[in-house]
């Protein structure tokens, strides 16, 4: 197995994290620093990162939160400020699953899969992610909702395609495939509306439901199934 997936079993982090774990030379196999993420290794092999050893996770575990605002999606945070992590307490080392903005509200997955998290994640398994933004400058008129559903020209390249309804003339719903960061506020504001309040409310098959601000649930096994099947190669 390459090195940066076995780290993503672990739980460390995701594939796409562990890989920059791996690059800035953190990660040691037998003692040796290693800066390859594919590098081969088995299950024998003595892993580390930190300093600390990594074993395969057994049991992997999903929960989805309704992230409140002011919580930043990292594991740790160098500046002190509230994570999402510390408002679920579990056995396993969580790690969310891509990154709501600390201001945005609504569904987060935190998992310790990491292989899950590349799938949920990646641009090429173009798993849906629904959001509900209050914007400025009302209505929101033609034009600029057409402009999103043909995609933006933002600073790091023009976006794909979005689906974009308007639910009131100050609320859109809106459903990319992405995850750019902040990008859809930036999407929003590159057609002259602001974004005052976003929420996720459905990531791939799951949607956040009743759940209450700050609360989480651990998903079902058929909830993981649906979330799997949602998150392959389309055809």
């Amino acid at each position: 197995m390459r090195l940066a997936k076995h780290l993503a079993h672990a739980g460390v982090a995701s594939r796409r994290a562990a890989e920059q774990l791996v690059f800035a030379g953190r990660v040691t196999v037998a003692g040796e620093v290693v800066r390859d993420p594919a590098r081969d290794v088995g299950e024998r092999d003595a892993i580390a990162v930190d300093g600390r050893s990594v074993a395969l996770e057994r049991r992997h575990v999903v929960y989805a939160l309704n992230k409140p605002a002011g919580y930043v999606s990292t594991a740790k945070d160098p500046q002190g400020r509230p994570t999402v992590v510390s408002l679920i307490e579990s056995r396993e080392r969580l790690y969310p699953v891509g990154r709501l903005d600390a201001d945005t509200t609504g569904l987060l997955l935190l998992t310790n899969d990491g292989e899950l998290a590349h799938r949920l994640t990646h641009p090429s398994f173009q798993v849906p992610r629904v959001y509900r933004a209050q914007v400025r400058s009302p209505p929101v008129r033609e034009p600029a909702l057409r402009r999103l559903r043909e995609g933006v020209e933002l600073d790091d390249g023009r976006t794909a395609p979005a689906r974009v309804r308007r639910l009131t003339p100050d609320r859109l719903e809106i459903v990319i495939h992405e995850g750019r960061k902040r990008q859809v506020r930036r999407m929003c504001e590159a057609v002259g509306h602001r974004v005052v309040r976003l929420e996720r409310v459905a990531f791939g098959p799951l949607r956040l439901g009743d759940l209450p601000l700050g609360g989480h649930r651990r998903l079902s096994g058929a909830e993981v199934q649906q979330l799997k099947r949602g998150a392959k190669h389309p055809e």
